[in-house]
């Protein structure tokens, strides 16, 4: 067994070989241990560069550049498109100017924020981004699900629609409250599930999912508040969620802004701020000591 260094302070990277390697069906690196239940845990093994987390480019780990991607970065479309259509209904959900009608998300919903972000993360998926794919895709489709459930033709949710006939109006007046606080329910999990994969990224990036997180809970339960005749609550709950919302689109914009400015079209750029726990926060303090022994 031959080891080198880990050059990010890591446990030692070995590379098993000849006769050993053959016997034992395994020849690759190891990177903080092998761990052959999951294939994932060895996606970074290799020696090859890896870029740290950034949410300019929608990705919350390690990654590696490519080399002849015929692809613009995808990700700030998706995020601005996400952004500009939750910053609309927030501006609904926190009653802004004595708007509660949402209906003027629709044309946004489907148009930008479903349509545009679904075929940014279909690039995200062309350029090899896992996450990001799956992200803007899945919002995209959020987006259009919810500008159909909004659209007055369609009435899924409106007086006189499936959740409004007299036999379900017999069991719960109130019955579609509670089916879209299972629709919000649901992309709260999903989005859990995306912010645990943000953990190791920066600060900007974490706070997109944390704050988009806490609106889908909000405004679930305020739908379920509503449901269960406890209007005033409702109300606070989905102006939380409206909050909630707001900051959520504003990190989106945040986050596009850092992937679109660079030397050539900006005076300055701005910080994602990365974890001290992330790759970028371990190899800046293992810097910041090198420089300090050097300098003593």
């Amino acid at each position: 067994m031959a080891g080198q260094a880990n050059p990010l302070g890591g446990k030692e990277i070995g590379q098993t070989t000849g006769a050993a390697a053959a016997a034992n069906n395994f020849n690759n690196a190891h990177y903080r241990g092998y761990d052959p239940r999951n294939p994932m845990a060895n996606i970074h093994a290799d020696d090859g560069v890896r870029l740290p987390a950034f949410g300019g480019e929608f990705q919350p780990g390690l990654w590696r550049p490519s080399e002849q991607r015929k692809f613009a970065n995808p990700a700030p479309l998706g995020l601005s498109a996400f952004a500009l259509t939750t910053f609309v209904l927030s501006c609904v959900n926190l009653n802004v100017r004595g708007i509660t009608a949402p209906n003027i998300a629709v044309p946004v919903a489907l148009g930008y924020g479903g349509l545009v972000q679904l075929l940014a993360g279909m690039w995200e998926m062309a350029v090899g981004n896992t996450f990001g794919a799956t992200a803007l895709s899945s919002y995209g489709g959020f987006w259009i699900a919810y500008g159909i459930m909004l659209t007055p033709h369609w009435n899924i949710t409106g007086p006189g629609g499936p959740y409004h006939t007299a036999a379900t109006e017999a069991v719960d007046p109130k019955m579609a409250d509670s089916a879209l606080g299972f629709f919000l329910t649901g992309w709260f999990i999903f989005t859990t599930i995306l912010l645990l994969c943000t953990l190791r990224s920066t600060w900007m990036f974490f706070m997109l999912f944390f704050t988009l997180d806490l609106a889908f809970l909000m405004l679930a339960c305020g739908h379920y508040a509503s449901d269960n005749g406890a209007m005033d609550s409702s109300k606070r709950l989905t102006q939380a969620g409206g909050g909630f919302g707001m900051l959520a689109a504003f990190l989106a914009w945040y986050n596009a802004f850092a992937g679109i400015a660079d030397s050539s079209n900006s005076f300055f750029l701005i910080p994602v701020f990365h974890f001290p726990w992330s790759e970028k926060g371990r190899e800046n303090r293992l810097a910041k000591t090198a420089t300090r022994n050097t300098d003593a």
